[in-house]
């Protein structure tokens, strides 16, 4: 392809990129090095018979003259990056000095918000994304073996924890495992303890989001490797059957070495969703166990107090995360694409 054909080919999709990634992040970078304008203050003092009083009251149109011709507000650098809200540069440091063990160090972590928030977001991303991957694989493995008759039966079953919309299936969810919901009523028996609650409990409350996370994206993970099912060299299969091996040999040797690359796609695309958990969290209405990052920025932006400043800079904080997870993958798939280019 031409130099030129290949850039009137890609320039729509540059621009969109440009116009709906890059400006974007731009925006959000130079939102979080700013801090909203202080109220301009006026000082009177009111002299009468009885003595003087001092009063402050704010100064309306000076303020808003302010914040017209700085509309970003006042620059504060990476201030706010390290203040108690977010990295907690200080406080991290005192936790770590005055703590006499590694548990009562991450204790006192769990207090700060960002941090909190930042240890559910993690628990479910690295707990959601390989058994949702080790589920879809099996399911896949599953209905690939069925006889033809059955198999679009179990596709369509398969597929509805996607059909349904997250926060509808979040809800959904969330009615089942109430007190006087189906799974409620039969973990309470179970557990012999009637007054047993998940929606009170923030162990209970967090297996519940993990659970909900793997059932929803496992028919992703089903899906590809399911259509990489069909293209596992039967000759291959063949040969290992004659040669003896047995099935779960098959899958170890033959079939998942084939489905390598189809999970490191799968790999890439979950850790980026779960690592921007919202749905379950609001579906649940679990704010007061379990904040990830995504629910921090909207608590940010919630209110009659809207944080734009600290909002943007747990965004910049969750881009940076999302490059730092998808990075170990990203080298491993570069070095595989380079050897296998030589």
């Amino acid at each position: 392809m031409k130099h030129r054909t290949f850039f009137w080919f890609f320039a729509p999709t540059a621009a969109a990129m440009l116009l709906f990634i890059a400006f974007p992040i731009v925006s959000v970078v130079m939102q979080s090095l700013f801090v909203p304008h202080e109220a301009v203050l006026i000082e009177s003092e009111n002299c009468g018979p009885f003595g003087c009083t001092k009063s402050t009251t704010v100064d309306q149109s000076a303020t808003e003259q302010l914040r017209a011709e700085k509309p970003l507000g006042r620059f504060a650098g990476l201030s706010i990056y390290t203040d108690r809200g977010h990295l907690a540069f200080a406080e991290v440091a005192e936790a770590w000095r005055t703590s006499d063990s590694i548990g009562a160090f991450f204790k006192e972590l769990s207090d700060l918000p960002f941090y909190r928030a930042m240890g559910f977001t993690l628990t479910y991303t690295f707990v959601c994304t390989p058994l949702l991957i080790i589920l879809g694989f099996a399911i896949a493995v599953a209905v690939n073996s069925l006889h033809r008759r059955l198999k679009g039966l179990m596709i369509f079953f398969s597929l509805l924890p996607m059909i349904v919309t997250p926060l509808i299936g979040s809800l959904i969810l969330f009615w089942m495992i109430d007190s006087r919901g189906v799974l409620g009523q039969l973990i309470a028996y179970l557990a012999d303890d009637p007054s047993l609650s998940l929606k009170a409990s923030t162990p209970l409350m967090w297996m519940s989001l993990i659970v909900y996370g793997i059932w929803s994206s496992a028919p992703f993970a089903f899906v590809v490797f399911y259509a990489g099912l069909q293209t596992v060299p039967q000759d291959t299969l063949e040969s290992a059957q004659i040669d003896g091996a047995t099935r779960w040999q098959q899958i170890r040797f033959v079939v998942i070495p084939h489905l390598a690359p189809l999970v490191t796609f799968v790999a890439l695309i979950q850790l980026m969703d779960n690592f921007r958990v919202l749905e379950p969290i609001i579906g649940f209405q679990a704010e007061a166990h379990a904040q990830s990052l995504s629910s921090f920025i909207i608590s940010d932006l919630s209110g009659e107090t809207q944080q734009l400043s600290s909002a943007a800079t747990t965004s910049v904080l969750t881009i940076i995360g999302v490059a730092i997870l998808l990075s170990p993958v990203l080298v491993r798939t570069w070095r595989d694409f380079r050897g296998g280019a030589h």
